[in-house]
């Protein structure tokens, strides 16, 4: 079986893992592989730990362990204006996954060179009454907007396949869908025919799957491992079947 981070780097290109290894380097690499039961394979493994876990060595107040697509990937894993791009992935969050009123982020897409830092689209378990899944959008004004959300329960335990199709501009379209993957049960649904995907200044968009979290409110927060399984990247006329 290949290294992980090799395997990873070779599809994406470059350095596309962010990783709290610096911070950590007892526990080892914070991105394996791991036989799931469920799936019959291996699939990767996120871990991260509310101790000693931080943003690469560079920031303290959050926790960042995350695979992306970046300047030095390949254009076809890249977004550009005006593009459809396609995703589609699998994750499993623990049956026992707790999220913070804060940030925790499972997914994002996030422009290279724009205007703004914070990404376009995330997908965020977070804490409420009760616990929830949300789809947040923050625009090229920098306007923060809450587009969909569900309660979290049912994603905790099942492997889910998440489908993401958008068009890159500021007059773009989005949609996603969260399923069971066992079942087949849609989970979430949502679609948006005119949103702002796009920032001034942008080169590109590009995806980011992974953990990354707040630690402000760290009480909530234990120890987790989150899985991911077969990535598709896909844009123009093909598909992810």
């Amino acid at each position: 079986m290949t290294e992980t981070y090799a395997l990873i780097s070779g599809i994406l290109g470059g350095n596309p893992i962010e990783i709290p290894d610096c911070a950590h380097p007892e526990f080892g690499p914070h991105i394996t592989q791991e036989w799931d039961d469920g799936l019959g394979k291996h699939s990767f493994v996120f871990h991260i730990h509310v101790e000693p876990d931080n943003d690469r060595c560079k920031t303290f107040d959050r926790q960042r362990n995350e695979i992306k697509t970046h300047s030095s990937s390949p254009d076809y894993v890249k977004g550009f204006l005006n593009e459809t791009v396609i995703f589609r992935w699998r994750f499993k969050l623990d049956a026992g996954f707790q999220p913070s009123s804060n940030f925790t982020h499972i997914h994002q897409l996030k422009d290279a060179g724009g205007n703004i830092s914070s990404p376009i689209i995330t997908l965020t378990p977070r804490v409420g009454s009760p616990d929830r899944l949300e789809i947040g959008h923050k625009d090229s004004e920098g306007v923060s907007s809450v587009i969909a959300t569900v309660p979290l329960e049912p994603f905790k335990g099942p492997w889910i396949e998440a489908y993401e199709k958008m068009t890159y501009g500021h007059h773009g379209s989005y949609s996603i869908e969260l399923r069971n993957l066992k079942t087949g049960a849609l989970l979430l649904a949502h679609e948006d025919s005119d949103i702002d995907l796009w920032r001034v200044g942008a080169e590109f968009i590009r995806p980011k799957w992974g953990i990354y979290r707040s630690l402000n409110s760290q009480e909530y927060l234990r120890d987790e491992q989150v899985r991911f399984d077969q990535f598709c990247l896909a844009k123009g006329d093909d598909d992810c079947p």
